[in-house]
């Protein structure tokens, strides 16, 4: 099993900036693919931004521009850097990671417990 611990949320006002972690751990896998989605109240879960271990990274348009997402491979650790914060930004940040079994070649997709981001004056 993979577990992600997620850390860096926060209230903070709109135009300011914040930056997410999420660390993966897991010897058995290979994490192929990391990500951050989110979720306001009464919406759907959205993709934010995911990442491949090769570097290829994809957005969603309402953060194009603003967030940033990169990662770590030797940690094993994926950061979102938020600036420009706008109060639609306010939402429950998950972290996702797509895993590769070593011993089966099996994929499976993991979540993190979530981190609060609010953005109000």
């Amino acid at each position: 099993q993979v577990q992600l611990v997620e850390s860096g949320g926060g209230l903070v006002r709109p135009g300011g900036s914040l930056r997410l972690s999420c660390a993966a751990s897991g010897s058995r896998f290979n994490i192929v693919a990391m990500g951050w989605y989110r979720q306001a109240p009464g919406k759907q879960r959205e993709l934010v931004a995911t990442t491949t271990s090769g570097g290829g990274t994809n957005y969603a348009a309402s953060v194009q521009g603003r967030f940033a997402i990169s990662r770590d491979n030797a940690k094993n650790t994926v950061y979102l850097q938020m600036n420009s914060l706008k109060p639609e930004d306010t939402a429950v940040y998950y972290c996702k990671a797509d895993a590769i079994e070593l011993m089966t070649a099996r994929l499976y997709d993991y979540w993190g417990q979530g981190t609060q981001v609010t953005v109000s004056s």
